[in-house]
């Protein structure tokens, strides 16, 4: 049977038995599936008083994913994922701090989550703010992260981006959380390097759903 039935199988909340029977490329195939049924709104369902019953006795996510904060993207809804099965972080831009290290740190190591997914997103308000070197309040020092992403796509199409011109710079973006995340964490660049977790990055298309996994893959 392959992990996506079982997955698909399931009655209740993933548990510590089915998730530790997942390699990290397992788990990106239920996310990958996941958008699949999205797009074909075709959503696997189960119970809620049964998912709920399950939780109640622990958590086992297979995943964590770090995404933006826009609303035009509901990360468990675009994986068709159910109570208990994912880790979720948001912050605008899925940018990367000490915070979101330590909870994707806590996620890989002490809850045994087998893949780690940087997900960014179609017109990204964020990363137009920091294109438009944005500086207000708090955003200021969130932009700056984003910055390197952007700075040498502004340098070659000017002021005024395109959509494309930003795309790219979610994309890079994308690329430059996850080299940052093996950086800045030595725990989970040494989980990845011994094959316990994978680090990988896509984006997500607000206008059609989809979910393009190639944009970082380790």
């Amino acid at each position: 049977m392959s992990q996506i039935q079982a997955y698909l199988d399931l009655s209740s909340s993933v548990d510590a038995k089915f998730q530790s029977s997942l390699t990290p490329a397992d788990a990106l195939e239920l996310l990958q599936a996941g958008n699949e049924r999205f797009l074909n709104q075709t959503p696997s369902k189960r119970k809620r008083s049964d998912l709920l019953n399950g939780a109640a006795q622990g958590q086992a996510p297979y995943a964590a994913v770090l995404g933006c904060i826009d609303s035009r993207a509901p990360i468990e809804e675009i994986f068709d994922a159910e109570i208990g099965d994912l880790f979720v972080a948001r912050v605008a831009g899925n940018t990367v701090n000490g915070d979101i290290l330590g909870s994707i740190e806590y996620a890989c190591k002490y809850a045994l989550s087998k893949l780690v997914l940087v997900l960014g997103h179609s017109q990204c308000g964020a990363v137009k703010g920091a294109y438009a070197a944005l500086k207000d309040g708090n955003l200021t020092g969130l932009l700056e992260r984003i910055e390197p992403a952007v700075a040498p796509v502004r340098a070659e199409h000017g002021a005024e981006p395109s959509d494309a011109a930003i795309d790219t710079c979610v994309s890079n973006n994308v690329r430059l959380v996850c080299e940052r995340i093996k950086a800045e964490s030595s725990i989970l660049a040494e989980l990845e390097a011994s094959g316990a977790i994978k680090i990988v990055g896509g984006v997500y298309d607000v206008a059609t759903g989809k979910v393009d996994f190639t944009t970082y893959a380790g």
